[in-house]
C-alpha cells in the first residue's frame, strides 16, 4: 500500500499521507499527546485505518526525526504566542 508521500514542495519536505494535508507528525502529536489510537485518529483525521497505520508505522520507523519536528512545531507555536501578547 502506497499511503506516504515525501516531497520537498509539499508540506516542507515532512511525510504525509497521500491525498490529504496531513503529516506524519499530526498523526503522532494525535497518538501522543491526545492519546489516539488508530481507530480514532482515523475519524479524527478523516482517514482509512490503513493510513493510520501506515503514518505509525513510519513515526515509529522515523521517531527521532519527527519528534524534533514536532518540537519545532511547538517552539514556533510558542513563539508565535509570545509575539501575539
Amino acid at each position: 500500500i502506497e499511503a506516504l508521500g515525501i516531497d520537498p514542495d509539499i508540506r516542507n519536505g515532512r511525510a504525509y499521507l497521500l491525498g490529504t494535508t496531513v503529516t506524519v507528525a499530526d498523526v503522532a502529536i494525535a497518538r501522543l499527546y491526545h492519546g489516539l489510537d488508530a481507530e480514532g485518529i482515523a475519524d479524527w483525521y478523516a482517514l482509512s485505518l490503513p493510513q493510520a497505520y501506515a503514518a505509525l508505522a513510519y513515526y515509529y520507523e522515523h521517531k527521532v526525526e519527527i519528534d524534533e519536528q514536532i518540537r519545532a512545531q511547538i517552539r514556533r507555536a510558542e513563539e508565535l504566542k509570545e509575539q501575539r501578547v
